[in-house]
């Protein structure tokens, strides 16, 4: 798979279009953030975690068991998720529950499982 890039046969910058855009672009430290955020999403068992959140919450001991792993794993990959606000937790006694913080990682995780997904074709239910 040795695809190359089609580029201009000749160097023409077209002002009126970088223009428009330049305008509306987000500033650098926000595009940083978002490049943060997604890297969140590049880990096989924060995905996993993740996913078993949107079924229901469940503490650390609950989520080690499920996924086969350690309490220390899923406690520091709970703290990655925490810190960057998508997870969060509550105390019932001594346990603590782990949820996700509102529906916009549904919607984020939703919208790239369709996106790997549709060009197979396939159903997220099969």
């Amino acid at each position: 798979m040795n695809e190359t890039i089609k580029c201009c046969e000749f160097n023409h910058v077209h002002p009126e279009i970088v223009e428009k855009v330049k305008s509306k672009m987000p500033k650098d430290e926000l595009l940083y953030d978002l490049a943060e955020l997604f890297k969140v999403f590049g880990d096989t068992t924060r995905i996993k975690i993740l996913n078993v959140l949107f079924e229901s919450e469940m503490c650390v001991c609950d989520i080690a068991q499920l996924l086969n792993m350690t309490h220390s794993s899923i406690s520091h990959q709970l703290k990655v998720l925490k810190q960057n606000k998508l997870v969060k937790f509550r105390k019932d006694g001594k346990t603590v529950f782990y949820s996700l913080c509102d529906n916009h990682i549904y919607s984020i995780f939703s919208q790239g499982m369709e996106h790997i997904l549709e060009p197979n074709g396939e159903n997220l239910n099969d």
